[in-house]
């Protein structure tokens, strides 16, 4: 049983999608498919239902998939501890950032890194912070550079690295533009620009104003806080920004009630071994606290 095949079955199953799944583990589809379709016939049996577009698990699948992701963790950290045996500082490092991390605190940090450890080979992938904590999890990534969850998942563990604090700010024309402070209650009967429902910074600035028994009235929510950005500039609605984000053409707005910060920092799992590459990084990120 080959463990490139046992590897695209958890990673179909994961994401539902041949296509995703080949994307994920850069593959093209006919590959992934050619793997599973292998798997299939080694063990004699079904191991998905095509339903329309849907790829569901079959019995079979389900009895799989957990020993296989089993397998695939302890044959990783086989190798990760063999491998650190050496004390080398090399290899692949796969890790995971938001795009808005990646853009504004990451850059010093990498070039720093690349330049003390040549022999690591960087794969970062750009994605939101909670499917970044979720590949933590599922052992794709070794590590993430994230908004870190207000309840972190049980195997994963958190360091902050920085202190994101947190405006509402407004375009220059917005009605609330010639104020210096807002209450609360009246900042939500104007329409709001903000992330998408489940990300960590929108369920913070839920879990704060639903203290205050009020409720946004989100128009149009995006992940990308630099359409959010251009959003709230032409007067599109309110918004919840990063200060490090503001410039002339939103207005900060003091509001009372939402004296609101993120935490940004390291993911990394509980109960696996990090690579020396990992560590490295690891070490280098808790120098900037």
């Amino acid at each position: 049983m080959e463990l490139a095949a046992l590897r695209a079955f958890v990673q179909v199953a994961r994401e539902g999608s041949f296509s995703q799944a080949a994307e994920s583990l850069y593959l093209t589809q006919p590959a992934i498919s050619k793997r599973v379709a292998g798997l299939e016939n080694e063990l004699a049996v079904r191991l998905f239902d095509r339903v329309g577009r849907q790829v569901l698990l079959t019995e079979a699948g389900r009895q799989l998939l957990p020993r296989a992701a089993h397998i695939i963790h302890e044959l990783t950290d086989i190798r990760r501890e063999l491998s650190n045996l050496s004390g080398r500082i090399a290899g692949r490092l796969a890790m995971g950032t938001s795009h808005h991390i990646g853009l504004h605190r990451l850059p010093a940090i990498l070039r720093s890194f690349t330049d003390r450890y040549p022999e690591v080979e960087l794969d970062i992938r750009f994605m939101e912070s909670e499917k970044a904590c979720q590949s933590v999890e599922h052992g794709e990534l070794e590590l993430a550079v994230v908004t870190l969850p207000l309840e972190p998942a049980a195997l994963l563990h958190t360091d902050t690295v920085w202190v994101d604090p947190l405006t509402v700010v407004v375009g220059l024309d917005h009605p609330l533009a010639n104020r210096r402070q807002v209450p609360l209650s009246e900042l939500v009967t104007h329409p709001a620009v903000l992330p998408s429902r489940g990300t960590y910074t929108r369920a913070l600035l839920e879990q704060c104003v639903s203290r205050y028994q009020q409720q946004v009235n989100c128009s149009l929510s995006t992940d990308y806080l630099e359409t959010l950005k251009m959003m709230a500039s032409i007067g599109l609605g309110w918004s919840l920004l990063p200060e490090i984000l503001l410039d002339k053409q939103l207005k900060p707005l003091k509001v009372p009630e939402l004296g609101l910060s993120r935490s940004l920092g390291m993911v990394t799992h509980r109960k696996r071994t990090l690579s020396n590459a990992a560590r490295a990084m690891r070490e280098q990120l808790l120098a900037e606290k």
